[in-house]
């Protein structure tokens, strides 16, 4: 009986590991279960949210400071949400450019 309900409170953990976690309703003990946020960067959010909700990524990446875009793919990978919604790269980004061959 005891190994039956060590199993489940490991399953109920491990789901709740990988559930989504939204910016605009998270606690900091939420925001800190993110891999690479940590009580800094979860304080800044949650002061950032005194402003207003987050309205998309961008809005996220502009304001809360030290986030860009690789770092909010990393969380959104993690779980982190941002009115429930996944990161996509924005369609603004510079296209990188192709390098030509030096002359000989």
């Amino acid at each position: 009986m005891l190994k039956k309900l060590m199993v489940i409170v490991a399953m109920l953990y491990a789901a709740a590991s990988f559930a989504a976690v939204d910016v605009n309703q998270a606690t900091a003990a939420e925001l800190d279960g993110i891999k690479g946020i940590g009580p800094g960067l979860s304080g800044k959010i949650i002061a950032e949210r005194k402003h207003g909700a987050f309205k998309d990524w961008d809005d996220f990446i502009q304001r809360v400071r030290g986030v860009g875009e690789v770092t909010a793919g990393k969380f959104s990978t993690e779980g982190l949400r941002v009115n429930g919604r996944t990161f996509k790269a924005s369609s603004t980004a510079p296209a990188a450019t192709a390098v030509s061959a030096p002359k000989k």
